[in-house]
């Protein structure tokens, strides 16, 4: 489902961020992405949603491949993924419900669908109480939690969240982790980046681990069975 094979990622400026990076994420399934900051973990994110291309090698998600792809294809793919971010990126001046129907309303989904769509999400993700509040109004765990009910409205095959408990208490933070987990049983894979190590530790998940721009730890035993590149 995401494969990266033998995958460098060069910057002009800044140098290597990845260097022969190879791993294997099947559909459905749970996967921890750690390592220290500036290890090369949001590159290898920002690559699955195709916001950054690979210098050498490839990477696959669902059918598409980079590099190849169509600057054109990248909107088409990405309304395939959910993506949660650490900063939860919601809109201040809009609702609850008007955060999530917004992700609906940039596609043209037709209204009555829409409605629909964002009462189950919200009861989904325990907010239909709080349909109408503004993120102000909300903790920092029910922002996130709104975050994710927007990144669920197309039925992502794969959500990637990018450090989504790192601005959450412990309480939050079990909370929202609890959603992700729930999310990943109904079938969805997970691709969870993160510096909660004890968070890792407590679940047996799998782990990839970067360093340098390296992966240097991979609990699978995939890597080991990827065929060679094409």
């Amino acid at each position: 489902m995401i494969r990266f094979a033998n995958v460098f990622k060069e910057y002009p400026r800044s140098g290597m961020a990845l260097n022969n990076v190879s791993f294997l994420v099947a559909r459905g399934e749970f996967a921890f992405l750690t390592g220290p900051s500036g290890s090369g973990k949001s590159t290898i994110l920002k690559m699955i949603y195709m916001d950054e291309l690979p210098t050498r090698g490839a990477v696959w998600v669902g059918g598409t491949k980079a590099p190849g792809v169509k600057r054109s294809a990248i909107p088409q793919l990405r309304r395939k993924l959910g993506v949660v971010f650490q900063d939860f990126r919601l809109l201040e001046d809009r609702t609850v419900e008007q955060n999530v129907a917004f992700a609906l309303e940039v596609v043209d989904t037709p209204r009555d669908r829409i409605d629909s769509r964002v009462s189950r999400l919200l009861t989904r993700v325990g907010l239909a109480s709080k349909a109408t509040n503004y993120p102000r109004e909300l903790s920092g765990g029910e922002q996130q939690r709104v975050a994710i009910a927007r990144a669920l409205v197309n039925d992502p095959f794969v959500l990637i969240a990018d450090e989504p408990t790192g601005n959450l208490d412990d309480r939050a933070t079990r909370g929202v982790f609890q959603l992700l987990k729930d999310i990943n049983a109904s079938g969805t894979a997970v691709i969870m980046a993160t510096h909660n190590l004890e968070l890792v530790k407590r679940n047996e998940y799998r782990v990839l681990e970067v360093n340098r721009g390296q992966l240097v730890f991979d609990s699978s035993e995939q890597t080991r069975t990827l065929e060679p590149l094409k």
